[in-house]
């Protein structure tokens, strides 16, 4: 029989290319027609649908409202925040041409959306009781990337953005924080099972143009970090550049204090590289397109097979039923256990006979177990909520096994490779930040000893958490 292994490179000793070989075997995504791009398959596309939909949600819990603003931006419209343009510069994709003609003014291609908003902002706001403004849009964008990689950096991608403006600095910094936890967190830790790590960036690390940025950073298969999503207090710098203004209560003229915020497909490559083992794909059930597969060894068990999905369906799961029986019934287990479908349902003549079908837990192992036809269904939606929490609580493990404290930058250096470090950024600084930095190893975040996340600019007592990244 066919085994997965044999069609994946070796997790342990290639991780990137293993990760490379799951998108591609389990039909997620492939490398678009432009160096960089990315075309997501139906399957890849079914997890970001399910993802989307749970995020979707949680913003607009926070009363945010969901726009859309142009791809294409003035040239002018970035270059008003200075500290703006020159982070983004060596990824902005121009247009100087259009129609046969060159444009009066080029069109820089949309890398993320705070000057075009920005300049709407101060259109649409007047007084105090114009704030606070939130806004979300659901788009893509592009940065040029040297180094692509599918689901990861990618020159396009797709995304929610967040904007928002307030009437002080505390309430623009409570929602910022807001939407770090109870929208990010929430979805990275309770739909993706995904453990993640809040902090404050660095100042080197912060978003440009920003006075904090907010992460959320994750432990990939391979013990590195992978940001997982970002939200920043841009103070008023955008607010003056783009005269986002307010008449107050008193009747004075105030600056607004800005937000922005967001996560990409950059998560689905996340849920491949935490959850993904040497079989291939396994997908969290809240996210999976399909969360049950029955197959149907023989005809004869087709129509029985119809009926317990059916019975599934009717229980609130995503259910499909393989009824190709013309090809091999190892090749198709092997290839839904590549596709990381939480549980497997497979139904033989001799398991009719006995009144049985074999169920197997993908996020278990791929364990199996024979269970009576009438406990089935029952049996299968318990065996999904728990798997949910079990892959969570396994990636936890692992995240705590693969994290060292450490009390200097050498002893950094010597454990990182390893997986993570944590040690006072006092110890670190900035000076410490370049020899990590030469290493190959980043500062992800910055913490209070209690594990609570600081946003006040000094950054004396705080626990830096220290990685190689992707």
């Amino acid at each position: 029989m066919t085994t997965t292994r044999s069609v994946l490179a070796d997790q342990a000793t290639d991780f990137p290319r293993w990760f490379q070989d799951v998108i591609a075997k389990a039909e997620l995504a492939d490398n678009g027609p432009v160096r960089g791009t990315m075309v997501i398959r139906p399957y890849g596309y079914g997890i970001w649908e399910h993802l989307q939909s749970a995020m979707d949600q949680r913003i607009k819990a926070t009363g945010a409202a969901n726009a859309y603003f142009p791809l294409l931006i003035p040239e002018s419209y970035l270059r008003r925040e200075a500290e703006h343009v020159e982070g983004f510069s060596p990824e902005l994709a121009v247009v100087t041409h259009a129609g046969g003609k060159q444009l009066e003014e080029p069109a820089i291609v949309r890398p993320t959306s705070e000057t075009v908003i920005g300049e709407y902002m101060a259109k649409w706001i007047q007084s105090y009781r114009d704030l606070p403004l939130l806004l979300n849009q659901w788009a893509n964008a592009v940065r040029w990337e040297l180094r692509p990689r599918l689901f990861l950096r990618t020159t396009e991608f797709l995304w929610q953005e967040g904007h928002t403006a307030h009437a002080t600095a505390e309430d623009a910094r409570a929602f910022a924080t807001r939407i770090l936890y109870d929208v990010y967190r929430d979805v990275m830790v309770n739909i993706l099972a995904i453990p993640v790590v809040p902090g404050r960036k660095t100042r080197r690390e912060r978003f440009a143009g920003a006075v904090n940025t907010m992460t959320l950073e994750a432990m990939t298969g391979d013990g590195k970090a992978l940001q997982m999503g970002t939200s920043h207090e841009l103070g008023q710098n955008f607010a003056r550049a783009f005269d986002i203004g307010y008449l107050s209560s008193d009747g004075q003229r105030e600056l607004a204090w800005t937000t922005s915020w967001g996560s990409t497909t950059r998560m689905v490559g996340g849920l491949i590289m935490v959850h993904g083992d040497a079989a291939g794909l396994r997908i969290p059930p809240l996210v999976a397109p399909t969360q049950v597969v029955v197959l149907a060894v023989r005809d004869e068990t087709i129509e029985a097979a119809q009926r317990i999905a059916a019975d599934l369906t009717a229980a609130g799961l995503r259910v499909m039923v393989d009824d190709r029986t013309d090809q091999p019934f190892g090749r198709r287990a092997v290839n839904w256990e590549l596709k990381g479908v939480p549980i497997r349902i497979e139904l033989g003549p001799r398991d009719l006979a006995a009144n049985v079908a074999t169920v197997v837990r993908r996020l278990r192992d791929s364990s199996k177990e024979a269970v009576n036809l009438a406990d089935l269904t029952r049996e299968v939606v318990g065996g999904i909520e728990a798997d949910q929490t079990h892959l969570l609580d396994e990636a936890a493990r692992k995240h705590a096994a693969r994290t060292t404290a450490v009390n200097t930058v050498d002893e950094a250096l010597e454990a990182a490779p390893d997986g993570w470090v944590s040690l006072p950024y006092d110890e670190v600084g900035e000076e410490g930040e370049d020899r990590l930095g030469a290493a190959g190893i980043s500062v992800r975040c910055l913490q209070r000893p209690d594990g609570s996340l600081p946003t006040e600019d000094n950054e004396q007592g705080l626990t830096a958490f220290a990685a190689r990244s992707y």
